[in-house]
């Protein structure tokens, strides 16, 4: 397996023998590799949040997140795809936006229906572990890591502020002079913010629900029941802990369906070797996120500008 070393050295060769691109050439060239080992479509979709953190202190975090810009650069990465091939989808993200996150799934399944996997070199967090839940098939590293799907709003689990509240409620009945310490917590939430994270803990739990069935479920006669469960398993903040809680392959609900990455050597080497050329793309360029099907078709997100997709000849890549 070629090492993050071993990736460099060939991006410097690239640069070295007068390659403009030498990041692109090199991501392209295994993304083709990885769609010729599996005889499907590959779409990998980036945030650099991992390799860019001082930047993230001083961009917008929801422009590293998963929103509404991704729809359009999937759009590029979907032109000339065939799509009877089915599509294996790269995901690395901390999450982002549930309703840009709907609206992403249903384009994805109206391109390829039910023929997708999700593959997940690092980690896919929250919004990106339900897009891995709409997928038939989740294929994770011993490295990997999912986590929790429950929603947060303003940056505070949505479960943990109704429960609060709740206790705050038992807590006054019992010893109606603790009203004013609770008062004080409880007043920093303005009067229709319980009704919203309500409303977006039955929403998130309802979606992912509906793709399991539809999905990594579907035929399965007890498709609501494994759905419900696994739902539950991910989506239980107080089960979780913490809303950055990272899930590995062996803790994950047991009805999900999940293959180890290590199964297949030749698979693990092309998806590492993407992953290596794809953070060091992002850290190299300031690359807030990415989406680049395996033709080297992409759309990139640059802090401060926009980068231009590109599209390389076989002869390119390599």
């Amino acid at each position: 397996m070629p090492s993050l070393g071993d990736i460099i050295s060939e991006i410097e060769a690239e640069a070295n023998n007068g390659n403009e691109a030498p990041y692109d050439v090199v991501r392209a060239r295994y993304l083709r590799r990885l769609s010729d080992h599996t005889g499907r479509n590959v779409i990998a979709y980036y945030s650099g949040w991992t390799e860019l953190p001082d930047l993230l202190k001083q961009a917008s975090p929801s422009s590293f997140n998963i929103n509404d810009w991704d729809k359009h650069a999937f759009m590029v990465a979907m032109r000339g795809l065939d799509r009877d091939r089915g599509l294996d989808l790269i995901l690395h993200t901390p999450g982002g936006d549930i309703a840009a996150t709907e609206s992403l799934v249903h384009y994805l399944r109206q391109m390829f229906r039910r023929d997708i996997r999700a593959i997940v070199p690092q980690v896919a967090m929250s919004a990106g572990t339900m897009i891995a839940c709409a997928c038939k098939e989740i294929i994770m590293g011993k490295h990997s890591n999912l986590g929790p799907i429950d929603p947060q709003l303003n940056g505070v689990a949505a479960q943990a502020v109704l429960d609060e509240f709740d206790e705050a409620i038992e807590m006054i009945k019992h010893d109606p002079s603790t009203a004013p310490l609770w008062q004080a917590i409880i007043g920093k939430y303005h009067p229709t913010f319980l009704g919203e994270c309500r409303r977006a803990i039955t929403w998130s739990k309802s979606i992912v629900r509906r793709w399991l069935r539809d999905g990594m479920f579907h035929g399965d006669p007890d498709a609501r029941k494994k759905a419900r469960r696994v739902v539950n398993a991910l989506g239980d903040h107080s089960k979780t802990k913490t809303h950055s809680r990272h899930i590995h392959l062996d803790d994950l609900p047991q009805d999900i369906v999940a293959t180890p990455l290590e199964d297949d050597e030749e698979l693990q080497d092309l998806v590492l070797s993407v992953h290596h050329a794809f953070l060091l793309s992002c850290s190299s360029r300031n690359i807030m996120k990415i989406v680049e099907n395996q033709n080297g078709l992409f759309k990139a997100e640059v802090v401060g500008v926009g980068v231009d997709p590109l599209s390389w000849t076989p002869e390119a890549l390599g």
